[in-house]
């Protein structure tokens, strides 16, 4: 444990004008809180911030973050207060505690929507001034440093997972390497133990036996440079250990299988005896195509900068090669700790799109598990990069569709798109992108985003602004629904009500507001003899048993409902407008519409039927046809010449079965309502090719 006084001249060193008072006094008040209190190795507790200071010592951070480290744990495990924090150090310092905090003693939660406080608060925090996380990732490390002293091992399979899933992927994204490296290993080494002790062993094996065969390569590589006149530093080192069983699990391969195990790296005096680095190399060795990566030209979104290749060396032996300059080194390992930004009172370069895409993301979620899902999408993907017609550069995860590159872009994008061309080519939404696409979205004004792209968008802040959208579309939808069932359930009364009587109504139903009350009746959360009986007691006959064909006057419209969101058409018939229509309405589910002659009615006797109507202007559903054609050429082409020349689109098409000489298909067709649907029909019946057509 660092002392006082080494602490003080640590900070002194590469900060001349530091203030030594305020680091002492820091100290000792850590020192005071934490008092008799101990960790699980039996350490004293205020042994943990001051090795976390040491550790902002080692980034050469500012006086502010190293006090911060030091009182980081006072307000969550101490009697101190955040006001107090200020009033002894400093506005600054107390707010820089205060995002650090975790807020571990909420009650009555779940471990995950803890977990989603937690990180909620830091995020928010970490928007403000980015040393907040410098510090958390150091708080975080110095804990996965003595995890094995905590007994319990569901404890320490949660933090560790916890480090996996979010501050590993934290470190990487802000470029502290070293670290991500480190607290990867180290979580690695609790969640997959017998892996672990597997592959460390397998390296120990390799590393005595290779009769130094590191130190050869690193050498040949040097002295090819000197050679050509380029002073160079060379080291070599085995692969980490959880990159390496990471390629195991993704390759499917064995230990043995694996024929990059071991990474050389070159490190130059500037980006020019880079690309004079790779030259040389390239032409005294052979390259591995598809292993070039050029990050120096086009930098990852952390701002690591370094050339990466794989040459085949002596005996076909594959070997990876990193060529950087020194200051992309050290910008590479500390990442946004190296680039003393703050200090200007600046966000780093390259930093600040990120974050405000998990800011997004946290007033996107509705619940914990949700801002959890997205915040580890949007921080833990491999990336690929893409361009807008404009030349901007982006980066998005792998698989990432020409939704998720619009969301990018501006979530209004992402809302209003309705096509996409991708290097030129007019592209579906779900289209994936590659490398080096150039991406231009079309938009409308009219456009709204749709459920179905939740099937195939795969970055956190698409995910979150559709589910967004979806949520309030689904309430306001539901409440439209539970308003017409409510208007048709008062006239059922046997007197008129007022503003008086629904607000007593809600009172004795315990709803705030009358849209929760519509909520309640389009979910069918509540029944109508319940909603009639609050609103006027004694109106409901106790003695007349409820009945599943509603007492309705007259049927309530789903005209301007969007299927899928409040409503759902059923799959066994299929109707369509024009079609007469009945609702089965179960507890928490959407509206189930049916065709009233549909026989899976039957099976809806658990449920409240409800008489709809389509609405006057209703246009528009998916109609379900069985057509049998003659095993002939053509035939085919001939029912989809009158599928086209009646203005129907073909949205599904499948062979059900073949008995020569007959083909039946299975055809799902977008019309406009009933009487379209049997024009289509009848002039399937009239052609020569089809022997028969009928409506599933």
């Amino acid at each position: 444990m660092l002392r006082q006084y080494e602490l003080v001249e640590r900070v002194r060193e590469y900060d001349p004008e530091a203030d030594e008072d305020l680091i002492n006094r820091a100290y000792v008040y850590s020192v005071k809180m934490h008092g008799s209190q101990k960790r699980a190795s039996g350490d004293p507790y205020f042994s943990h911030p001051i090795e976390v200071a040491g550790l902002m010592t080692d980034l050469r951070l500012d006086q502010e973050t190293i006090v911060t480290a030091l009182l980081h744990d006072t307000v969550e495990d101490t009697l101190t207060t955040v006001d107090e924090i200020k009033k002894l150090f400093g506005e600054n310092i107390a707010r820089l505690v205060d995002g650090v905090t975790k807020l571990s003693k909420i009650e009555a939660q779940t471990e995950d929507e803890r977990a989603a406080e937690n990180l909620r608060k830091f995020l928010l925090a970490l928007s403000d001034d980015i040393r907040v996380l410098l510090v958390k990732l150091a708080d975080r490390l110095h804990n996965m440093r003595t995890l094995h002293f905590i007994k319990s091992e569901e404890k320490r399979q949660r933090i560790a997972r916890e480090t996996m899933d979010i501050y590993a992927p934290l470190a990487e994204r802000i470029g502290m390497y070293e670290y991500m490296r480190e607290m990867q290993l180290l979580a690695f080494r609790h969640l997959e133990p017998e892996a672990y002790e597997t592959i460390t062993g397998r390296l120990k094996q390799i590393k005595e036996g290779d009769e130094g065969q590191v130190e050869k390569i690193a050498g040949s590589i040097q002295k090819a440079l000197a050679n050509a006149g380029l002073a160079a530093e060379v080291s070599g080192r085995e692969k980490h250990p959880y990159s390496i069983w990471r390629k195991m699990q993704e390759r499917h391969v064995s230990f043995e299988q694996l024929t990059d195990i071991m990474a050389f790296r070159v490190i130059t005096d500037n980006s020019a005896e880079c690309y004079r680095a790779l030259g040389i190399l390239h032409e005294k060795w052979k390259m591995v195509p598809g292993r070039f990566k050029d990050y120096i030209s086009t930098p990852k979104r952390n701002g690591y900068r370094s050339i990466h290749t794989t040459i085949m060396h002596r005996n076909n032996m594959r070997v990876e090669i990193q060529i950087r300059s020194n200051r992309m080194h050290e910008d590479n390992e500390f990442g946004l700790a190296a680039h003393w930004a703050y200090k200007q009172g600046k966000q780093p370069d390259g930093q600040a799109g990120w974050i405000r895409d998990l800011i997004e993301i946290l007033d996107h979620a509705e619940d914990a598990e949700e801002l959890l899902e997205h915040t580890k999408l949007a921080m833990y993907q491999d990336r690929i990069f893409a361009f807008t017609p404009k030349g901007t550069l982006l980066q998005l995860p792998k698989g990432a569709t020409t939704v998720d590159f619009a969301y990018a872009v501006h979530t209004d994008l992402g809302n209003q798109a309705v096509g996409a061309k991708v290097n030129g080519r007019h592209v579906p939404l779900r289209t994936q992108l590659l490398n080096g696409d150039v991406v231009e979205v079309l938009k409308s004004d009219g456009q709204e985003p749709q459920p179905g792209w939740l099937s195939f968008v795969i970055t956190g802040k698409a995910r979150a602004a559709i589910r967004r959208f979806v949520r309030f579309k689904e309430r306001d939808e539901i409440i439209e629904i539970g308003t017409k069932l409510y208007d048709e359930i008062v006239e059922r009364l046997p007197g008129k009500i007022g503003r008086k009587a629904e607000k007593l109504a809600l009172k004795r139903l315990e709803l705030e507001e009358m849209d929760d009350l519509m909520m309640a009746i389009g979910t069918h959360h509540i029944s109508n003899r319940d909603v009639m009986e609050a609103l006027m007691p004694g109106s409901v006959n106790d003695n007349d048993a409820d009945r599943k064909w509603p007492e309705q006057d007259r049927a309530i419209s789903i005209e301007g409902l969007t299927p899928g969101v409040a409503f759902d058409l059923a799959e066994c018939c299929h109707p369509v407008p024009g079609d007469r229509i009945v609702g089965l309405r179960r507890s928490g589910q959407n509206v189930e519409v049916h065709a009233i002659d549909c026989l899976q009615l039957a099976d809806g006797v658990d449920a409240d039927w409800v008489d709809l109507s389509w609405g006057a202007d209703s246009d528009g559903a998916a109609a379900r046809l069985a057509v049998v054609l003659h095993d002939k050429p053509g035939t085919l082409a001939e029912m989809a010449g009158i599928f086209g020349f009646h203005n129907a689109n073909i949205l599904r098409l499948r062979m059900t079965n073949r008995d020569a000489p007959f083909h039946t298909f299975e055809v799902d067709l977008e019309v406009h309502n009933v009487h379209h649907l049997m024009r289509i029909l009848s002039a399937l019946r009239s052609s020569e090719a089809i022997a028969q057509a009928e409506r599933l």
